[in-house]
């Protein structure tokens, strides 16, 4: 991958990052997670951390260090005789972040250089942003896409969830874009399958274009998972979310199911309804999501400051949601 690295103090590894350096944005799950005591993130049981659940009588075995004083003190002036409250925490979480990668011949389009959406170049920062926020946030990361023939059972290139997976994540991104149309619905199947690294809480980010949707029952599926699911949508500002009103000339039209170009000739009412067709996809796609209650980030640039910006966004609409259902 192209850019410099630095050495991540906690790690001991190299991480990849861009010049200047990227901002991370925040991982705000929908629900408190269960899991291993250990990370930033807080859950439903009590255990080791820094945020107060509660508190209760002192048990012989426990530590001194979690003896409230002041609460004993009332406690035992209140019943007039000694008594010890031992404060509980919420226990601290690593969350698990996988990223999917649609590897589709659609995500394929375009080469650098060209004046329209490098979508491979989005994929690479967007999963650069993803995994500099899971470590900023001490998760573990992993991987899934179904492209080229070389993967495990089912063509599928399973990455497990571990702080020493950048590197092989990062190489993998910037493999071959020959999956089978039915790219996502085998990847969510696949991940279904993998209870104990994939848990739920686990945040689950799909980047596609989606221009192929997968079937209701599929979201269905992972929503009751409880997975924080995030659909990364990757789509031309100009040919896939919109549509320039050219017409009566020869257009280069690039097949979803291949990625191969056709010429076509449009009249003018036709690159009009083109267009309002792709605004209302992207628009019920967007609605869709936010049904399933996915919050849906939506990426038209391959410039790292923007698809920062944007996952930014999403991190502030995040604690947005968490106050409103506190």
């Amino acid at each position: 991958m192209a850019g410099a690295c630095r050495l991540d103090a906690d790690f001991g590894i190299a991480l990849p990052m861009a010049n200047p350096p990227r901002r991370t944005f925040p991982l705000v799950p929908r629900h408190r997670l269960t899991g291993v005591a250990y990370g930033a993130q807080r859950s439903l049981r009590r255990g080791q951390g820094a945020e107060i659940a509660g508190s209760r009588p002192y048990r012989p075995g426990d530590r001194l260090a979690l003896i409230d004083w002041n609460a004993s003190a009332r406690l035992s002036l209140a019943k007039d005789e000694d008594h010890l409250v031992v404060r509980q925490h919420y226990a601290e979480v690593a969350p698990r972040v996988i990223v999917v990668v649609d590897r589709r011949p659609s995500m394929r389009l375009y080469p650098a250089g060209l004046p329209w959406l490098p979508k491979p170049d989005v994929v690479r920062e967007a999963v650069t942003a993803i995994v500099a926020a899971s470590h900023a946030a001490r998760a573990y990361v992993g991987y899934l896409d179904f492209a080229g023939r070389s993967g495990d059972a089912g063509g599928a290139h399973w990455i497990a969830p571990h702080r020493q997976s950048v590197h092989r994540i990062m190489d993998r991104v910037n493999d071959d874009f020959d999956a089978p149309p039915d790219s996502l619905e085998l990847a969510i199947e696949y991940l279904l399958g993998l209870r104990r690294d994939v848990p739920a809480g686990s945040f689950v980010f799909v980047l596609s274009d989606f221009l192929r949707l997968p079937s209701a029952r599929v979201w269905s599926r992972a929503r009751a998972r409880r997975w924080d699911l995030v659909p990364v949508i990757v789509q031309d500002p100009v040919w896939e979310q919109s549509f320039p009103l050219i017409h009566s000339v020869l257009l280069p039209i690039a097949d979803p199911e291949t990625g191969k170009a056709r010429a076509i000739r449009l009249t003018e009412r036709e690159a009009y309804e083109r267009r309002r067709s792709n605004q209302a996809r992207l628009a019920e796609l967007v609605t869709s999501f936010q049904r399933l209650q996915f919050d849906p980030v939506v990426l038209d640039t391959p410039q790292p400051p923007a698809i920062d910006e944007a996952f930014i966004r999403w991190g502030v609409r995040r604690r947005l949601i968490r106050g409103r259902t506190a």
